[in-house]
């Protein structure tokens, strides 16, 4: 089975980095690291990840529940929040998104890929239902 694909969106790229490290040590594929809902929304149409890793505070007009949002609504790309937000009304607004996970900063590498593998593993058996 080949590794499945994430796409990284996030604003600080000393973090970024250290996420697609880890991610690769994990074994999965990258397809990029983006600090912007416009580049996510850009990039997917032509390069569909298995999964988007999403901070919430992002450059450009819209932030990352507005892009998850979005993600999951036009494309079926599930989304997991990895930010340092978790103030009651962003909670609020993330759940409306729909997301696969919420991971708060800093976390812990058994934390992130637990969450990813079922993350995957719900997506794809909510998509063979559906």
């Amino acid at each position: 089975m080949s590794a499945k694909k994430i796409l990284i969106v996030e604003d600080e790229a000393v973090v970024s980095l250290d996420i697609n490290r880890r991610l690769e040590k994990m074994g999965y594929e990258v397809l990029g690291q983006v600090a912007s809902g416009e580049e996510t929304l850009e990039m997917v149409q032509d390069n569909p990840p298995d999964l988007v890793l999403m901070d919430i505070n992002l450059q450009g007009e819209i932030d990352g529940i507005e892009t998850a949002t979005r993600l999951y609504k036009e494309y079926n790309i599930p989304v997991i929040y990895l930010t340092a937000y978790a103030g009651e009304s962003t909670l609020e607004r993330a759940k409306e998104s729909q997301p696969y996970g919420y991971i708060l900063k800093p976390f812990k590498e058994r934390e992130l890929r637990a969450t990813i593998e079922i993350a995957i593993s719900r997506h794809e058996k909510e998509s063979l239902n559906n």
